[in-house]
């Protein structure tokens, strides 16, 4: 996989933008980088900084470890974009849901329109609204004009899986410890979204002559 602190020089890329807290959405997000270069394409992965009702609380410019924080050239020069949130009360989390409403001038410009996009997400429990918080995602995605792609039925895993995945999205039970790895079902259905959404970008920008 690529090394997320260095520059990317790839011309074309697949934006893994999430926020995680506890490091379980980080885990699915490289499953989904994964197969974002099995298909072909470089994965970009970043984050976002945690938001504080302190005004006078500040991240530091670049985070300690993981992924750096996107910028909005990352946003607006992607050809493709994975959107993962933990659940908060069934809907994303505020740090990205801040992130994403800070976007009007991309959207004004159009520069996500007929671009394909795909989110992701995970819980401490089995029915703690993953589904939920999936569509939650969706929906500013849908005004940037972007083409939402989940995971199709003939992915067997979403057949075989008890624990995370889902037809709107990759998911994750992370356990109310947060520290459970994705299994083999959902490590597999990340894999391919993130492959599918890599395959969707490469055949998209083909036909538009990128």
């Amino acid at each position: 996989m690529v090394n997320t602190r260095q520059t990317e020089r790839a011309e074309r890329y697949v934006l893994v933008l999430y926020y995680s807290r506890t490091g379980s959405i980080a885990r699915l997000a490289r499953e989904i980088a994964h197969g974002c270069e099995k298909a072909g394409m470089a994965a970009r992965l970043r984050t976002v900084p945690p938001v504080s009702p302190v005004s006078e609380a500040t991240a530091p410019a670049v985070p300690d470890d993981g992924a750096p924080y996107c910028t909005e050239a990352d946003f607006a020069g992607c050809s493709a974009l994975a959107l993962g949130s933990p659940t908060r009360f069934g809907n994303m989390a505020a740090p990205l849901k801040y992130f994403i409403d800070q976007t009007s001038e991309q959207w004004m410009a159009g520069a996500l329109i007929g671009k394909p996009a795909a989110v992701f997400t995970s819980t401490s429990s089995l029915h703690g609204g993953q589904e939920s918080t999936l569509l939650s995602m969706m929906l500013p995605l849908l005004h940037h004009g972007m083409l939402i792609t989940g995971i199709p039925y003939s992915e067997k895993s979403l057949l075989q899986t008890e624990r995370g995945g889902t037809p709107y999205g990759a998911s994750h039970m992370a356990g109310t410890d947060n520290v459970t790895q994705p299994d083999a079902h959902e490590t597999a259905l990340a894999r391919a979204l993130g492959e599918r959404l890599a395959r969707l970008a490469i055949t998209l920008g083909t036909t538009s002559g990128e």
